[in-house]
């Protein structure tokens, strides 16, 4: 249909009638078209949708290959991972170490008793002190003539009993002297033995200004005494020749300071040779 300067054109002829059938395929025609843009146009939108879903599951796929550094065939399956998370626990030896060295076993038996012997060793220096009392060392003797030592029954009781040698020092402080006769046994059986058996005294030693005290038919302080193989004894009196009774204390505390110091000294010869025997390398 064709629209001219004087208005529509109904149809041929001039009959001012419409044509119906042409404007009704005009219509349709119309309607196709318009049907034909929306179905082109949702095709074209899915198509967009789905080249973005795809774009992004790309994306996501290639993000989670480069972040992980390694492809799905190269991660460890489950299985491989480890599973205890738990700190690893101490181990202990189920061998206790074996246990330190008895001191009194180094002064027990000549075999292991190896440290030199000798006056100094016992009784070193030229003093004692014991608290606040201080004793002046005198004479000292070492012989292996074990009966020479000695007073009374003292001297065949050693002998007796296998007597190596014996060891002498005099102290002396205020008058009062004491010596300390320290006798060598191979066992601590034989010296126990002879403490025990003790009966007469050590002798006295005098000189190095310590003059004679205790002398025959004299009463003085006499003890006996014996740890590990060692036995020693004490004989301990004025040096004016007086008598000694129980009323002077001053007697008694000084015999007491001399022989516990002996008793540590023996000890503390076990535990130099104890501590020397731990230290020492193996094999």
């Amino acid at each position: 249909m064709s629209f001219g300067q004087g208005g529509p054109s109904w149809g041929p002829g001039g009959t001012q009638t419409p044509d119906w059938a042409a404007l009704a395929d005009e219509s349709a025609a119309r309607n196709r078209r318009k049907r034909w843009l929306l179905i082109g146009g949702g095709v074209l939108a899915t198509a967009a949708v789905g080249a973005i879903v795809a774009t992004a599951v790309i994306s996501t796929n290639k993000n989670n290959s480069t972040n992980s550094g390694k492809h799905a065939s190269e991660l460890p399956a489950p299985s491989d991972l480890p599973n205890d998370t738990a700190e690893p626990e101490p181990s202990f030896s189920s061998v206790a170490p074996p246990p330190p060295p008895d001191p009194k076993d180094y002064i027990s038996d000549a075999r292991k008793d190896k440290a030199p012997i000798t006056a100094d060793a016992f009784f070193p220096g030229k003093k004692l002190t014991m608290g606040d009392r201080v004793y002046v060392k005198g004479a000292t003797q070492q012989t292996k003539s074990c009966a020479a030592t000695t007073k009374g029954a003292l001297g065949s009781i050693l002998t007796s009993n296998g007597c190596d040698q014996v060891v002498r020092a005099t102290y002396s402080k205020d008058g009062v002297a004491v010596t300390v006769g320290l006798a060598v046994f191979g066992t601590e059986a034989q010296a126990k033995r002879a403490a025990q058996q003790s009966s007469g005294s050590v002798a006295p030693l005098s000189g190095a200004g310590v003059p004679s005290f205790c002398p025959a038919g004299s009463f003085c302080r006499r003890t006996a005494n014996s740890y590990g193989r060692y036995a020693y004894f004490s004989i301990s009196g004025f040096t004016s020749g007086k008598n000694v009774t129980t009323a002077d204390k001053n007697v008694y505390a000084t015999g007491d300071d001399l022989t516990n110091f002996t008793f540590r000294q023996i000890r503390y010869r076990g535990e130099l040779q104890a501590s020397a025997a731990a230290t020492a390398p193996a094999g």
